[in-house]
């Protein structure tokens, strides 16, 4: 059964992920694009795994057997860079494969919509009763030689105006009077010769490591830019002084950064930091986004600074959904797992523009990243932030699914629920700053317990009650 999560459809190579079946989603596809558009255009990229481009060619043979006009990637692009061509060029949508910062025995399809954002579940719950009826004789496929003979299969290179659209976004003449000097790893992924290039095409010193495709995504297994994979750019950092570490993930719509004492600043400290820059420097009021189990330092950051927060489900898509409806309004929208995009950009994650933002608002405001949150921590006071991932056996699950759901707590650690947020998982709001949030993972038999208070022993008392509550003992 083809099932889509937040952000595609994602399966093993060769078990799930196979020829057979990346047909019949895309025949799904596609019979929903005729549906709803005539004279279809749509692009199609893919990433640095294994055999990525070739499910790409054999997405595009249906596309064009079903009279789609197909724009082939010449190479490996990343998802942001998707999103942005299909905005640009007014395309029908686009379908990315990649499975983004999953471990590399993973591939995946990811469907964008004309909007340029993750498709909303109305959308992606057509495209799976599709692939139910669908079988593999019911598959039109053009071959790729015919389909470029007859012009209906283009090949094609977006990389040119996504650039030109990030120099408009990013200030590198900020970055380049400040002589900032950056180090950079592209994990393997689809951030080469993006990231680093358009550092080289300012003039900024910077030293760039794991450009080669490797699609065991050596040494960690999975290109996630998290503060255990990116080990060897935190040594390049402390070693030769850089003033920041940039990293983007397999299809770079995810970033993660190091300041220069070494320390990891999260996704959930970078988005603060992002807001309180944008705010300072442009002067933008108006709506931040976060996904529910993202941390509320922006929320008290927001509300010292005039600008309303709204509270998101899980799944950029609903970010996106946001800006679309907000152009003007709209100033960042990001979720702790490492997705950010900002006004006049795409409704989709963005890590190479992420990574470039952090680098201007060290420049411009003449401060590290740490500096960065001490002004903004005297602004909101201390937030501590923790997750713990439990993977469980059947049995387990159900036992925690139903005590959430027939007797859930009302008092977590001596301290009593004030508001319950069931938004995406539950959400328990408690005295003074502090949550605590609890969600099943889509894809996986694992249960997440999300953590923030003002100390590290109200975090640390809660985390131990999560954990009794997650194994019922």
């Amino acid at each position: 059964m083809i099932k889509f999560g937040t952000s595609g459809w994602r399966g093993i190579i060769a078990e799930e992920f196979t020829y057979e079946n990346v047909r019949i989603v895309t025949q799904a596809i596609a019979k929903l694009i005729n549906e709803e558009t005539k004279k279809a255009s749509v692009i199609i990229g893919y990433d640095t795994r294994f055999m990525s481009e070739d499910f790409a060619k054999t997405c595009a043979e249906v596309l064009a057997g079903n009279g789609i006009k197909v724009l082939l990637c010449k190479r490996d692009t990343p998802t942001p860079v998707i999103a942005f061509e299909i905005i640009n060029s007014k395309l029908a949508g686009g379908i990315n494969f990649t499975a983004s910062h999953n471990p590399y025995k993973y591939n995946g399809i990811k469907y964008s919509p004309s909007w340029g954002g993750p498709a909303l579940p109305e959308t992606t719950k057509k495209i799976e009763k599709y692939c139910m009826s669908l079988s593999v004789k019911d598959v039109k496929i053009m071959p790729l030689e015919q389909g470029v003979k007859n012009k209906i299969i283009e090949m094609h290179n977006p990389r040119a105006a996504y650039m030109k659209k990030i120099k408009e976004l990013v200030d590198f003449k900020a970055l380049k009077k400040a002589g900032l000097k950056v180090a950079i790893d592209v994990l393997h992924g689809t951030g080469n010769d993006y990231l680093d290039a358009l550092l080289d095409d300012a003039g900024i010193k910077h030293k760039t490591i794991n450009k080669n495709r490797d699609a065991m995504f050596t040494p960690n297994g999975a290109p996630e830019p998290n503060d255990k994979n990116i080990g060897e750019l935190f040594q390049l950092v402390k070693k030769e002084s850089y003033k920041l570490g940039l990293a983007t993930d397999g299809d770079a719509d995810r970033f993660g950064i190091i300041d220069s004492n070494g320390d990891f600043i999260t996704p959930n400290q970078v988005l603060p930091v992002l807001l309180y820059h944008l705010n300072k420097t442009r002067g933008w009021k108006g709506i931040a986004a976060r996904s529910v189990m993202t941390s509320h330092m922006i929320d008290r950051l927001a509300e010292k600074i005039g600008v309303h927060v709204m509270e998101t489900p899980v799944g950029f898509k609903y970010i996106g959904e946001i800006m679309v409806n907000n152009p003007g309004s709209f100033i960042i929208g990001g979720e702790e797992s490492g997705g950010l995009t900002i006004r006049g950009h795409v409704p989709e994650k963005d890590g190479i523009l992420a990574c470039l933002l952090m680098a201007e608002a060290v420049a411009m405001n003449k401060k590290s990243v740490t500096a960065m949150l001490k002004d903004i921590e005297k602004m909101t006071g201390e937030v501590i932030t923790s997750r713990l991932n439990f993977h469980l056996p059947a049995d387990t699950m159900d036992v925690f699914k139903n005590t959430l759901k027939e007797n859930p707590p009302e008092v977590f650690a001596g301290m009593k629920v004030r508001k319950k947020i069931m938004l995406d998982g539950d959400k328990f709001i408690l005295d003074d700053n502090t949550w605590i949030g609890f969600r099943l993972s889509g894809t996986e038999p694992v249960v997440r317990v999300y953590v923030e208070s003002d100390n590290q022993t109200k975090l640390n008392k809660l985390l131990k009650v999560g954990k009794v509550l997650v194994y019922g003992r």
